[in-house]
């Protein structure tokens, strides 16, 4: 698991999109709230609509390299700041994903951990609700469990099982070095498109047969 996530925080989300676009993409409004961020890690799930009292709950059961997975959605109030933030910081976390908002956008950007979620609101919920840990949670348009592998950067999140991103982490990072050679050779004048198949590609489609775009490096 080490080597599949250190592979992983390697490669952009949008290179693993491309290996298998079938996979899971969370909702766009989900966004990084820290930029120029890269972040990997098992999900450790918990839900907080508009109260973060279940925060504490989570922090504590999360590993060092774990992704804190807040399934808040619905909610009109922040359930996650600056000191949760500096906490997963010390713990090691890898970062903190919010389908709900969060506040202190200043001390997030401060201490730089990866930080997502839809929005910001300065006001905080209410502290009652216990919380559980480490249940299934509906999570901006996908069902996250337990352990799946959260990836995320300024493009936004990804969140599959570990056998579904070990299964395309060799095709991504192929995807990503054609790609180098691709801004390489327009570096020194070469033309995009003379580096594709894209006009045999075109005129494939347009007789109707079945074509793909490949690379030409």
């Amino acid at each position: 698991m080490t080597e599949l996530l250190d592979r992983l925080r390697d490669l952009q989300v949008s290179s693993l999109c491309d290996a298998d676009k079938t996979l899971p993409v969370v909702d766009p409004a989900i966004r990084a709230l820290v930029p120029d961020v890269t972040m990997a890690g098992p999900a450790v799930t918990v839900s907080c609509v508009d109260d973060h009292l279940p925060m504490f709950a989570a922090l504590r059961a999360a590993a060092a390299g774990s992704v804190l997975v807040v399934a808040g959605a619905g909610g009109h109030r922040a359930v996650s700041g600056e000191l949760f933030a500096t906490e997963a910081r010390r713990r090691g976390l890898a970062g903190i994903v919010v389908d709900g908002l969060v506040r202190d956008l200043r001390g997030l950007r401060t201490i730089g951990l990866p930080v997502f979620a839809r929005g910001t609101c300065p006001a905080s919920g209410t502290t009652l609700d216990p919380g559980t840990v480490d249940e299934p949670v509906s999570f901006g348009g996908i069902v996250v469990s337990p352990g799946d592998l959260v990836c995320g950067d300024d493009d936004g999140l990804l969140i599959a099982p570990p056998d579904r991103l070990a299964e395309i982490v060799d095709t991504a990072e192929g995807i990503e070095a054609a790609e180098r050679a691709l801004v390489s050779a327009m570096r020194n004048d070469h033309e995009l498109h003379a580096l594709t198949t894209v006009d045999k590609h075109v005129a494939a489609l347009r007789r109707g047969e079945e074509s793909s775009l490949a690379f030409l490096v």
